[in-house]
Order: structure tokens, then C-alpha cells, then sequence
């Protein structure tokens, strides 16, 4: 039998023989409804340059296998279906509880490890139904042993294993600190705080350690979620009076994963909720591991005793990435999808992207795609070609007029206190801090700042250049103010 689509398109016999062996007619008609679906909201040319390749493999118990020919198209239909696929087949057949994508082709099978699914891709509700064991690669949820409406955790990147953590100076104390709490049944280190910038590896470190946790000590309860999630399932109890429940489902957990606390701050009655339960894990030896953009001390609008409780652990900075760890984070990425990366872009990749790390693989799916879908060499000239406009915005300079507004703006101060005469301390010192990141993140020499500070003398410039390096090696706070608003500027 052939499955002949709208657009014309004739599956080859034998590729049919293989589909029908494991689905009918219905199946089939369904998947074609979806691809429609799909081709009326994205247009004929990306239709076809991303959907049209995939190939419907499966439909089992509820689970629909679709299977794309590269890891760029996998990670494509990810990114902008993910949501939508399992939502578009349900219209046709409510019985449909899960959507995976995999990867079929030598560039797959040259980078998968033992598990056969490794390269599955779940869109999939965060658990399986009552009663059913869920087989669909990496990318499952982590099991709690509750019911899949009342579900905490988030599903898993396959991706983000310490297999494929890329180690180097900056990042080497960070990742040491998450295996020993993932290989260890005992709590240390508890809380593990993990901070840094966005994109440095907080999240990747966080979804390994429960990969980890789940494949070594599968007995464990793990529960990963955002603090957002988590005052997301807070409200919900509240509004259903079931409050009990809620603490139960927490503080059962052994091991309790939060990203991102510092979206909690400012909300009095999630941080609250919050605090009782670190309390109740920590008192019963259950490990915590946190993540957020800055570190406890420094998480204002945080209640002064659920900072303590947060740096009473291991706090460890993630710091930003070197030219080094950023050209090993390419190589392993173009290993990971069977690509072949010339030394010299992936050298000028590595100079010209600081940002974070997604931005830096981000180019790089971009620019492999690229390749593939028109067929042609990665070379210097593709990468001009395809990123002239993320090259273009990593290049610009950073000004003192930007330093000088981002320092203001942190320290509550306004932007013309920077040149005005005062020497009062709460403007001498932030004044300090934006001379110090102007020499640092400039190019201008010691005169020039002086000048766009009001008329200083380079003597007075040099003065606050030591100044704040003196109070950084004295005061952590302080320090992690100056590191912040280096983030900043150079994001």
C-alpha cells in the first residue's frame, strides 16, 4: 500500500512497507491532517524545507514516533512544535498522549551510546499514564510515582549529560561540585547554589545531575522544576484548598531541583512556602540543589533568612566562558552531530560569539543547517553569509556612556551623578566601579575616561582602578556586584 498525500508526494514502496508494518490507514491520514496543519501556519518554503523530510515511524499506545533526518531538523521541529505537535494529533485522535521525534541516518547512529533512543525528543505530557511504563529515550520526565495530572517535574534535555559538559577553567570547580552530589545517596553540600550569567551551564549541570540520580540510583525521587513552575503548583493549591498535597508531593522528594529561584523574589507567600519546604528536606537529609543568575546574598528582594538558608551549602559561581572552553564547546557539538568542523570557523566562532553559550550553538545549528539544506561546504564565507547579522551584533563595542548608565541604573543613582562633582560615598563608589569597567571593557585610555567623567584627572582614574580592585579582593558582595554588571554589559 501507498500513502499518496495532498501535495503529491508518494512515499517510495519500500519505505511504506516498513511504516504500515506498524500502523494503518488511520494513522496515516491523521499524520497527513497534521503536516496540513503545520503547512498553513509556516508557509510552502519552510514546510518544505523541515516537515516535508519527516517520516511518520510508529504509532503505539498512544505514542506517535516521528523520525527527522538530521539533528538541526530534530531540533527545529523541537523548538518551534513542541508544544503544538502532540496538541495538532490530539484534535484527530484524543487517544494520543505523546509525540516523539528521533533521528534516523548515519549522523545519529555515530553519536548514540547504548540507549537505542538516545536521540528521542519528547513533547509528550511530563508522564506517562497510570498504569504504563514510558520507553522513549532520554528525554522522559522523571518518575515520582505520581499521577500524571498532578505531575512536578519538567521533562529532560537529552542533551545535557555530563558526558557532554565541556570542562575548562571556568566551569571545572561547578562541575566537580554537581558529580559529587549526583554520585553520592547521601545529602552534601546542602543546598548546591549554582550561579552565574545566562548561559554558562546552570541548567545543563541541573539536568545531569538527575540524569544521573535516575539511571545510577533509579529508587531516588527526583523532582526538577523552575521556581516559576513551582509558584505556578503553589497558587493552584492554594486555589484548590489543597495545600496539603502539595506539601507532601515536595517534601517527599530526595532530591528537590529548583532553576531559577530568583524569579521568586518579591513574592512573599511562594518564598514562604518555599522556605518551610528547604526546611523540612534539609532537616530529613534530603539533598537541594538550586540554581539562580546571582548569588544568595545578592538575590535583592529575597527574605533575609531564606538568603541564609540558600549560602549555607556550597555556593559556586559558574564564571564566564574562555576562548578555549568556548572552541572545545563547538568541537563536542559538531561531534555530537556528526559534523565535520573546520579549524578555522570554529575558531572564528569562538572569537567573535562571548556572549553565552546558547547564543555560540545556536550559530552553530544555524550554520549547519544551513549547509545541509542548500548543500554546500561549512566554510568562512558560509558563516559570513548565514550569521553577518549575530557577527555584526557581537561585535559592538561596549561605550562609556552604556557603562555609565548600566552602573547608575544598579546602584539607584542617576546617570549624571557620573560626571557631577559630588564625592559623597553613595556616588563616589558606583562612580569607582564605572571608571574601572570603562578601562576593563574599553579600549580608551586613562585620559580619555578621566574626560567623560566630568573632566578628571587619569591620576583620579587610576586611584578608583585600584580602589575596586582592593574591595572586591575584601568584600564578596561587592565583587559580585562588579561581576554582574560585567555580565551585563557584555551580554
Amino acid at each position: 500500500m501507498e500513502a499518496q498525500f495532498a501535495d503529491g508526494n508518494q512515499q517510495k514502496p519500500t519505505e511504506n512497507k516498513q511504516v504500515t508494518a506498524m500502523m494503518n490507514d488511520s494513522d496515516l491520514q491523521q499524520w497527513h491532517r497534521v503536516r496540513e496543519k503545520i503547512r498553513a501556519e509556516l508557509g510552502g518554503t519552510q514546510f518544505k524545507s523541515w516537515i516535508e523530510p519527516v517520516v511518520l515511524s510508529s504509532v503505539t499506545q498512544g505514542i506517535v514516533t516521528l523520525c527527522a533526518q538530521t539533528n538541526a531538523g530534530r531540533d527545529w521541529i523541537r523548538r518551534h512544535f513542541g508544544d503544538k505537535l502532540r496538541a495538532y494529533w490530539r484534535e484527530f485522535n484524543p487517544e494520543i498522549r505523546q509525540v516523539d521525534i528521533c533521528v534516523e541516518g548515519r549522523a545519529a547512529a555515530a553519536v548514540r551510546p547504548q540507549n537505542a533512543n538516545v536521540n528521542a525528543i519528547s513533547v509528550s505530557p511530563p508522564f506517562p499514564a497510570p498504569g504504563t511504563v514510558q520507553q522513549t529515550g532520554l528525554s522522559e520526565p522523571i518518575r515520582t510515582g505520581m499521577d500524571a495530572t498532578e505531575s512536578l517535574s519538567l521533562l529532560l534535555d537529552c542533551a545535557y549529560t555530563f558526558e557532554n559538559f565541556v570542562v575548562g577553567k571556568p566551569n571545572e570547580f561547578a562541575y566537580a561540585a554537581a558529580r559529587r552530589v549526583a554520585e553520592s545517596e547521601q545529602a552534601v553540600f546542602n543546598p548546591l547554589f549554582l550561579y552565574g550569567g545566562s548561559g554558562l551551564g546552570k541548567t545543563h549541570l541541573m539536568h545531569a545531575i538527575a540524569w544521573h540520580i535516575r539511571r545510577h540510583q533509579p529508587h531516588r525521587q527526583v523532582i526538577y522544576l523552575t521556581a516559576e513552575k513551582f509558584m505556578y503548583r503553589f497558587v493552584r493549591a492554594l486555589q484548590d484548598r489543597n495545600t496539603l498535597d502539595f506539601k507532601d508531593q515536595f517534601r517527599n522528594a530526595d532530591v528537590l531541583m529548583v532553576d531559577d529561584v530568583q524569579f521568586i523574589t518579591g513574592k512573599d507567600a511562594t518564598q514562604e512556602e518555599f522556605f518551610h519546604t528547604f526546611n523540612a528536606l534539609v532537616d530529613q537529609g534530603r539533598q537541594v540543589v538550586v540554581s539562580a543568575d546571582k548569588g544568595p546574598s545578592s538575590l535583592s528582594g529575597m527574605e533575609e533568612r531564606l538568603r541564609s538558608r540558600l549560602g549555607s551549602g556550597l555556593t559556586v559561581d559558574l564564571h564566564e566562558t574562555t576562548y578555549e572552553l568556548r572552541l572545545g564547546i563547538l568541537e563536542n557539538r559538531a561531534a555530537r552531530e556528526g559534523v565535520v568542523l573546520p579549524r578555522d570557523v570554529a575558531e572564528i566562532l569562538a572569537r567573535r560569539i562571548q556572549t553565552n553559550v546558547r547564543v555560540l550553538e545556536g550559530a552553530l545549528t544555524r550554520l549547519i543547517a544551513n549547509a545541509q539544506l542548500i548543500g554546500r561546504d561549512i566554510t568562512l564565507d558560509l558563516v559570513h553569509e548565514t550569521l553577518h547579522d549575530l557577527l555584526r551584533k557581537c561585535d559592538r563595542k561596549i561605550t562609556i556612556p552604556d557603562i555609565q548608565k548600566k552602573v547608575a541604573d544598579h546602584f539607584r543613582i542617576k546617570p549624571s551623578e557620573m560626571t557631577s562633582k559630588r564625592r559623597s560615598r553613595n556616588v563616589a563608589r558606583p562612580r569607582q566601579v564605572a571608571m574601572y569597567l570603562s578601562k576593563h571593557l574599553t579600549d580608551q585610555s586613562l585620559p580619555s575616561i578621566g574626560t567623560a567623567f566630568g573632566g578628571r584627572d587619569h591620576t583620579t582614574v587610576m586611584h578608583a582602578i585600584r580602589k575596586v580592585d582592593e574591595l572586591q579582593g575584601q568584600d564578596a558582595l561587592f565583587a559580585e556586584d562588579v561581576e554582574h554588571l560585567t555580565r551585563l554589559l557584555k551580554s
